[in-house]
């Protein structure tokens, strides 16, 4: 090694003021670990060391006399790699405080390029560290909030790529952890182009503000591509007003709906049955009132009709009289019956026998021309406890409805069945006409609504047929309806033998 070069008194004072003005606390060291020199900031902010010079680093700062060992100590890399190293080390303060330390390690080469000197500098980073542990909490509190909350949240970058999908995101959407990760886009989760109208709506400042969405219903899709509504609220996160990502938060609405369809159907019934009951008192007391002068014109007009010789030109027009009024009486039978002033007489009946025994009182054989009728009973045992004839003047209203509406011929289809466990018997009665229009499917249990031609119905028989089955717990319906054929729905109680009852 060649000598060194003689400095100057002059430049070294120069140097040395130079290395007490630095603004980091900083030590000299030799290779051999000995400290040579402090500068004047490190003493006064490391009063607890202040004899130092000719000790080795491991005495002053871990007050031992064993050298660390080498594969942790950042001087023996500073000499073999001739280039800087850093380590954090924590300390505490003569009044217990803790504090954070940088200490960074820079190698002073001779003329040779051989390690002279270890210039040691040291930064207080306790405040960093400090701010930095506090981020560190803060980021995981968040991200617990995020995997706790009972709502899915999910969060893309920019590129639509899924950053985060907490717990109840996974099983909403069905992903894994390792499939969002790695191949799934925010716009697999919505049906095609929802992702970027969602984007453009958090984006235009009239909707909800800038970067938000308010409460917005739409459908997402999950792993087996099933669309599930939901209810969603979004926001872009920003970073020095940058985008840097979005996140949507989601409800899973299909409980929700469904609860509000059976409101919605709830309601429909009570509007019903107070419909029909209103209509009942009247058409009860309209019934009363037409009955008995109707009785009497009936009377006189066939005590008319026998007074007159055959070939009198008044027979005709008396008996068109007579076919009026009688037909004005059926409709006064259809009324009381639709009004139900009979007291029902309920017995334990076999659900298939009411079925058939409903079919046999319909003996009119041209009701049935061109028209096949299939019955797929069920052998299992369907007791009832209901009126027998109420019942089966429901079946019949039922059949003759499905015949009138074939009359070009057809199939009528009548299948019972039972739910044992929900305690039900069904009966489904299908016929292959032309349908009911959107329109009217909610008004065909209306009294006195009737599609037909005047004269050809009043409209009773399915709002008759309501009520009854209404009154026996049970419920009736249109399950399908299209151009190729109509299928009403008769649920009744199933009878459980504890509950009693005569059987017949």
């Amino acid at each position: 090694m060649t000598a060194k070069k003689d400095i100057l008194p002059e430049e070294m004072d120069w140097r040395v003021r130079v290395f007490d003005s630095l603004s980091f606390p900083t030590l000299i060291l030799r290779p051999d670990k000995v400290i040579m020199h402090a500068n004047q900031i490190f003493l006064e902010t490391h009063k607890e060391h202040q004899q130092i010079v000719g000790k080795k680093c491991h005495e002053l700062w871990y007050n031992t006399d064993e050298p660390c060992p080498p594969d942790k100590c950042p001087l023996e890399k500073v000499i073999k790699t001739k280039s800087g190293s850093s380590i954090l080390k924590q300390e505490r303060s003569e009044n217990g405080d803790e504090r954070w330390e940088d200490h960074v390690f820079s190698s002073i080469l001779d003329d040779e390029g051989e390690v002279m000197y270890i210039m040691e500098s040291i930064r207080d980073v306790t405040l960093l560290k400090t701010l930095e542990e506090e981020l560190e909490e803060t980021r995981k509190f968040f991200e617990n909030v995020i995997q706790s909350s009972a709502s899915p949240i999910v969060v893309a970058n920019r590129q639509g790529k899924i950053l985060v999908m907490n717990p109840v995101a996974k099983d909403l959407f069905g992903y894994s952890a390792e499939e969002y990760r790695s191949n799934i886009s925010v716009e697999d989760v919505y049906p095609p182009g929802l992702a970027r109208k969602i984007m453009r709506e958090l984006r235009d400042e009239t909707i909800g503000g800038k970067g938000k969405l308010p409460l917005t219903k739409v459908s997402i899709v999950n792993s087996k591509g099933e669309e599930i509504p939901a209810e969603m609220t979004a926001a872009i996160l920003y970073e020095n007003n940058q985008e840097i990502a979005s996140m949507g938060i989601y409800n899973d609405i299909r409980e929700k709906m469904a609860v509000e369809k059976k409101l919605e159907e709830a309601q429909a019934q009570l509007a019903q049955s107070e419909k029909m009951a209103s209509m009942g008192q009247l058409a009860a007391g309209v019934a009363h009132e037409i009955n008995n002068p109707l009785g009497g014109i009936l009377l006189y007009a066939n005590l008319l009709l026998e007074s007159l010789d055959e070939d009198n030109p008044m027979r005709e027009d008396l008996e068109y009289v007579i076919e009026d009024a009688n037909r004005c009486k059926d409709i006064v039978k259809n009324l009381l019956a639709y009004s139900r002033q009979t007291s029902p007489t309920n017995k334990i009946i076999q659900f298939n026998d009411i079925v058939t025994q409903g079919l046999s009182l319909m003996r009119d054989p041209k009701l049935f021309n061109n028209i096949t009728v299939k019955k797929e009973l069920s052998d299992q045992m369907m007791l009832i406890n209901s009126d027998k004839k109420h019942i089966g003047q429901v079946i019949i209203n039922l059949v003759m409805n499905a015949v009138a509406v074939m009359e070009n011929g057809g199939i009528l289809t009548l299948r019972t069945y039972r739910d044992k466990p929900a305690k039900k018997v069904y009966l489904e009665v299908e016929d292959t006409g032309c349908g009911i229009p959107e329109e009217n499917v909610a008004r065909v249990f209306d009294p006195f609504f009737s599609t037909k031609e005047p004269g050809k119905g009043t409209g009773l028989g399915l709002s008759t047929a309501y009520g009854i089955v209404k009154e026996n717990g049970g419920d009736i319906s249109v399950k399908e309806t299209s151009s190729e054929g109509t299928t009403f729905l008769l649920e009744l109680p199933l009878y459980v033998p504890s509950e009693g009852g005569e059987t017949v």
